[in-house]
């Protein structure tokens, strides 16, 4: 069955201009919301879809410049014999070149045989459907494709509301499991209610190899549909017509009543079997109304497993688990630059791989922040906490995501990042600075257009903290770590200091209005003792910057202040 090799869009609501040779299987779209990802899969279905009309407005112009028009096209390959013959369409066919994703106007050696299919919407809001090739042109021929062909080719779209393939009718998918059909005439002769009864004995048997498939693969994905699936009609039936014939449980109850998620689980497992299983899906937002398990046999009935790719599929997704699942050639960042979008692989790498299984969330995000340690993803959240209290935009809102980078080794955060970063995603790399990366790693960072939040030479957080914090702040923080970890807090301060000091002799000290650099010093040392930190958690640091640190930063000093301001300002600006 066809696959779309190329996607070219021109003015198409938020894309100015797109053009993307997508994978022959999975192909999950990935990035920070209103990124353009399901304006794709609606120009994939307003172009291939068997329609004669389209629900366009002058909002569906990018800009809404309706002077120039909107244009999808759509190069198919895949094609079967009957389309790829000359007497069907000898003057459009054309040659694909996957090495290079080149369309040669005459097929060739070494180039698959393809169609163009273009959607061309003007001013006027009619669509128009053609093929296109430059000899074509030149000659002055204008055709579609036929309707038999626009019909095979028609891609299932599951979305929130997919029960029409839950029913016998024109383009559902249970008429491609199987060449059976039923003639429901015969049956509906008497009242409804006794039409019903009798055409479901009729049709259990008409329709006996369809419905064992529908139980079968029900079964397989965990579906409830009782002990097998029956074909009745359909109560809600307007008109006795195909679709009045829709698939119930045993019980008699229609299966387009099942849940958003079940229904979609179903319809995504018949896919699968249809025609061979070569067909083109699309599904907006997979994780809708689906448990994350249930999401993963979702996927895997789209073949996400699968080492022969049993049909191509076009999704969306903003769930961390379906980036877990899915390999870096099935998923694909979305972005857009200068009016430009583009669409790029994520890749099978070991540092993408990796980064894709234990960050997921971080590739659902416009700009991220790699932090080498909890402690700095809670003093981070416990500021923009405080900021979002008063009434400042959060880092959430600006499409930013804040992960662990495990701290490891100092270069960890800029491989972390690294990674992001050639995927078009704006990094940051938040660091302590006691144990500083290998100068070329945070060059090339740098280079390429990363920014580093780190303190003064031999600094950690901590550190920082107390050397920058008024007297009083200070105090708090000791306070709080005492709360926290009782008798721990004077032990630690001894030991960093060779019993020099103590938590009495700095209260003694802090009542003269000051603290010395040396106090201070100490008491950094003693908080971020090794595996016994005072604030070695999200949590506690959180409570730290929140409800100590914030409430003071106009008093602290202006190198922290500046650092702080920094991450801020570069979230807002991008």
């Amino acid at each position: 069955m066809a696959k779309i090799r190329k996607i070219e869009i021109f003015n198409f609501r938020s894309i100015r201009q797109l053009s993307w040779d997508p994978s022959p299987g999975i192909n999950c779209l990935i990035g920070p919301g209103d990124s353009g990802k399901s304006t794709v899969l609606d120009a994939i279905d307003l172009c291939l879809c068997a329609r004669r009309s389209a629900p366009i407005t002058d909002a569906d112009f990018y800009d809404l410049n309706v002077e120039i028009p909107i244009s999808i096209t759509l190069t198919l390959g895949g094609l079967d014999d009957a389309m790829k013959s000359v007497e069907a369409y000898g003057d459009y066919l054309r040659g694909y070149r996957f090495e290079t994703g080149i369309i040669e106007d005459e097929p060739g050696n070494g180039t698959e045989t393809v169609l163009c299919l273009n959607l061309t919407i003007a001013s006027d809001l009619e669509p128009v459907w053609t093929l296109y090739s430059d000899r074509a042109v030149q000659a002055g021929s204008v055709r579609g494709l036929a309707w038999r062909d626009r019909q095979l080719l028609s891609p299932t779209r599951i979305g929130a509301t997919s029960g029409n393939h839950l029913c016998w009718q024109r383009g559902s998918v249970l008429n491609r499991i199987s060449e059976e059909r039923a003639d429901a005439s015969a049956a509906l002769v008497g009242a409804a209610r006794d039409a019903r009864t009798a055409f479901g004995e009729q049709a259990q048997q008409q329709l006996a190899g369809a419905l064992e498939v529908v139980g079968q693969t029900a079964r397989e994905l965990g579906v409830g549909i009782g002990g097998h699936a029956r074909a009745l009609l359909d109560i809600h039936g307007v008109t006795f017509s195909g679709g009045s014939i829709a698939l119930h449980n045993e019980a008699g109850i229609p299966l387009h009543g099942l849940g958003t998620g079940s229904t979609r689980l179903l319809i995504a497992g018949l896919e699968r079997r249809a025609a061979g299983g070569g067909h083109i899906v699309l599904a907006d937002e997979v994780e809708y109304g689906l448990e994350p398990h249930r999401l993963i046999r979702f996927l895997g009935s789209l073949g996400s497993k699968d080492p022969v790719l049993p049909l191509q599929a076009f999704l969306t997704t903003h769930s961390p688990v379906a980036l877990q699942e899915l390999r870096g050639d099935q998923l694909f960042v979305v972005r857009e630059h200068a009016g430009q979008h583009a669409v790029r692989i994520v890749g099978t790498a070991n540092d993408i791989q990796g980064t894709i299984r234990c960050f997921p969330e971080a590739f659902l995000a416009r700009s991220v922040i790699a932090c080498e340690g909890a402690s700095e993803i809670g003093f981070i959240r416990g500021v923009d906490q405080y900021r979002t209290e008063h009434g400042l935009p959060s880092l959430s809102a600006q499409a930013v995501a804040i992960f662990d980078c495990g701290g490891r080794t100092a270069d960890t955060p800029y491989e972390r990042a690294g990674v992001l970063q050639r995927l078009g995603y704006r990094p940051m790399v938040f660091r302590d600075n006691d144990k500083p990366p290998t100068p070329a790693v945070e060059h090339a960072f740098v280079q390429q257009g990363g920014l580093v939040l780190t303190w003064p030479e031999g600094r950690a957080l901590e550190d920082e903290l107390f050397a920058c914090l008024p007297v009083a702040a200070c105090l708090s923080l000791i306070n709080y770590a005492v709360e926290l970890h009782g008798e721990r807090v004077e032990a630690q301060i001894r030991t960093a200091s060779h019993n020099g000091l103590n938590v009495a002799a700095v209260w003694a000290e802090a009542e003269k209005g000051t603290l010395s650099q040396q106090t201070r010093s100490l008491l950094g040392q003693a908080s971020r003792a090794r595996k016994n930190g005072w604030f070695k958690s999200i949590t506690w640091m959180e409570h730290v910057t929140r409800h100590i640190v914030c409430p003071v930063f106009l008093q602290c000093t202006p190198g922290f202040q500046a650092r702080i301001q920094m991450v801020f300002a570069w979230a807002e600006h991008e």
